[in-house]
This record gives C-alpha cells, sequence and structure tokens, in this order.
C-alpha cells in the first residue's frame, strides 16, 4: 500500500464526517516525507499549514517555527508555533504517520472517533487533516515516564481517568476487536520474508502453529471471563499520558489502536507498560499495587468502599488479559519487523514479548481457572 492509499483514506473519512455531521474541519492531499531532517520538512509543513488554516495563508516564513515533539516507534509529532497578526504566539501539533503504519492501524476508525473523545474532554482537539496525519491542539504538558506510572497518586488519577475513558459512547458496531486483530496479524505474521538473511534465520525459528495455538487457547479462557466491552485505548503506555503539573491535569494522547475492546486487556496492556521498551517485567504491578489502581478504577470517589470480590474479579480479569497484550504487540512487532523502516529492534522485540508470555501462562491460566470453576 502506498501513499495513495492513505491519501483516499484520510479525504473519504473527512467526507464521511461531513455526511454524518460529526465535524466540519479542513483536510488537504498533502503527504509530507517522515523521513525528511527538520529543515527540509519544515517548508512543507509551514506550506500544509497555510493551506489548511486561511488565517495564515498570508504569513511569510518567518511568523513559524518547527521543533520536533516526539519521535517515536510509529508516529512523528512536531510541534508549530506561529506569530499571527495580533503579535501572539499560536501552537499546534501536526502529526505524521509512520510508513506503512496502516497495515497495523485503522486510520478510518481513529478519525471518526477522535471528535467524540474529544468533546468528552481527551486528547487534543483535531483541527485537519491529510495525506498521511492530522494537525491538533497544542497541550502544553509533560509526557511521563514509566516510572511515573508506579506513583501512587498519578496511578490513582490514571485509573479514574480510564474509568471515564470507557463510559465514551463512539458511533458503530460495539464488537470487540482484540481477537479480530490478532488473528489478522497471525496470518500476517506468519507469510513474511526478509531480505536480511539474519532476520530471516532468526524468524525461521518462529513456530507459528505453537504461536496459533496459544492464541486459541488464550481466546477460549477469556471467553469464560465475560469481561465487559468498552471503548479502549488499547496502547496507554507512558508515552501515550501527559499531565501538566501545575494545573494537575493529565491528558490522554494518540488513539490510534483505540477500539472496542475488553476493560481488562486495556488495563493489563497499562501495567505491561510499566516495563518500559526495555520490558523489564520485574516492573509489573503486585497486587497491592494492582488493588490501589482498581479501587480508583472502580469507584472513585469511595475507593476503600470497593468490594473483596469485585477487586478479585477484575484481578483475574486483567491478569488473564495480560497474556493477550503480550500476544498483540508480540505479532505487531513481526509485522513492524518488515514494514517499519525505523531503526528498532521489532523482532527482538517479538521474542521479548512472547517469551513474558510463555513465562506467565501457567500462573496466569491457573488463576483463571481456579476462579471460573469457583474452587
Amino acid at each position: 500500500m502506498g501513499a495513495e492509499h492513505k491519501i483516499r483514506n484520510a479525504m473519504e473519512v473527512a467526507e464521511e464526517a461531513r455526511e454524518e455531521g460529526i465535524f466540519v474541519i479542513p483536510s488537504s492531499p498533502l503527504t509530507l516525507d517522515i523521513s525528511l531532517p527538520l529543515p527540509l520538512l519544515k517548508p512543507r509543513v509551514t506550506g500544509l499549514c497555510r493551506e489548511l488554516f486561511k488565517k495564515w495563508s498570508h504569513l511569510d516564513d518567518s511568523c513559524f517555527s518547527i521543533e520536533t515533539v516526539s519521535g517515536g516507534i510509529t508516529n512523528l509529532l512536531l510541534k508549530l508555533s506561529v506569530r499571527e497578526d495580533n503579535g501572539n504566539d499560536a501552537f499546534v501539533t501536526v502529526r505524521m504517520y509512520g510508513p506503512n503504519t496502516e497495515y497495523v492501524i485503522d486510520r478510518k476508525q481513529e478519525l471518526l472517533a477522535l471528535p467524540y473523545l474529544s468533546a468528552a474532554g481527551f486528547g487534543a482537539e483535531l483541527l485537519g487533516v491529510f495525506g498521511n496525519g492530522m494537525v491538533q491542539s497544542f497541550i502544553n504538558a509533560r509526557t511521563l515516564s514509566p516510572s511515573d506510572m508506579t506513583k501512587p497518586k498519578l496511578a490513582a488519577e490514571i485509573a479514574r481517568q480510564l474509568c471515564k475513558f470507557h463510559q465514551v459512547e463512539i458511533p458503530g458496531s460495539k464488537e470487540p476487536q482484540l481477537w479480530n486483530d490478532i488473528f489478522k496479524f497471525l496470518e500476517s505474521a506468519s507469510a513474511l520474508k526478509f531480505d536480511d538473511s539474519e532476520k530471516q534465520m532468526k524468524y525461521d525459528t518462529i513456530s507459528f502453529r505453537e504461536v496459533s495455538d496459544a492464541v486459541k487457547e488464550l481466546k477460549v479462557l477469556t471467553d469464560l471471563l465475560h469481561a465487559p466491552v468498552v471503548y479502549a485505548h488499547n496502547d496507554l503506555l507512558s508515552g501515550n499520558l501527559m499531565r501538566n503539573d501545575d494545573e494537575e491535569k493529565l491528558y490522554f494522547i494518540d488513539f490510534e489502536y483505540g477500539s472496542y475492546s475488553y476493560r481488562g486487556y486495556d488495563i493489563a496492556n497499562h501495567f505491561n507498560e510499566y516495563a518500559g521498551f526495555d520490558c523489564d517485567y520485574s516492573l509489573y504491578p503486585d497486587k497491592d499495587a494492582q488493588y490501589h489502581f482498581f479501587r480508583n478504577y472502580l469507584q472513585a470517589d469511595k475507593p476503600n468502599e470497593v468490594t473483596d470480590k469485585d477487586l478479585e474479579a477484575l484481578y483475574i480479569e486483567t491478569n488473564t488479559f495480560r497474556l493477550a497484550s503480550h500476544l498483540f504487540w508480540g505479532l505487531w512487532a513481526l509485522i513492524q519487523a518488515k514494514m517499519s523502516p525505523i531503526d528498532f529492534d521489532y523482532l527482538g522485540y517479538f521474542f521479548l514479548r512472547y517469551s513474558e508470555y510463555k513465562k506467565q501462562k501457567e500462573m496466569c491460566f491457573s488463576l483463571a481457572q481456579r476462579y471460573i470453576s469457583g474452587s
């Protein structure tokens, strides 16, 4: 899939959204080359914003400045500062999608969900879309680190916000997408060919029959839990959490993996991210830390009144879906290892996630099976 596919998606989504009365925002078919150095990228970004926002169309280059906010393993985020006619500075963020991310991300779903999430107080306001990205309002806050998420006060704040997030209603099918996505990733990941012989050798050591059996077995087990289905963030790592410490305000950002999914999966995925990209799973929260999070998630106004029964149920649910998170991101990483030009050891990341799945499987399965049987 090339740039043409992404342009068509962006334009189609903007048009569908207008027809459905969801939002009316400026759109452009232009695409930006994420691989360009910042000095070469600046005139293209400013030209795009002049086209999208007519109030800036007459401003010369000296009125614009640009800096990198982040360059993660999926997207590039830029901060654009604009000196307006009144002498004040306006700020927006320009998010450029990583190359080939349409293989693992439903951009149409993301764009359709954004206005509803923004109206509910989550994330930045969507201001415009272009061929391979979007322009949003600037959030004046710091990005959290994995160690921030472990602090009891912040953990409680994240839990309360996540509960509110899970109550947002997004139009369309309410069917959970987790297992559909995992099976789709499995199909794609099991049919890859690498030009790099060393990568191919590592890839060939993977038993996809074993992985397939693991996916099917876990799905059967999680189905027995009858976990609540919510609109989930699905990627609540530290880089997607921002906080303005002066205002004591927490922000969730980047909803590109958002979909209807299982409550326990979203929480478990967040807990797995305590490990950071180094995958130090010794940092996964212990039972006391999880219960602190659950109390604030289940009953923010009176966390100490949550019943032991409710705590246990959410503990079992979360720690069963903990395994699904490892399978999802492990298979995701295999596809990225083939498709992404970003310098990151995606293949190694698969082995880290799958290894942790195998390490935790017996304990997690045992917990769930005892709970289901009532013993």
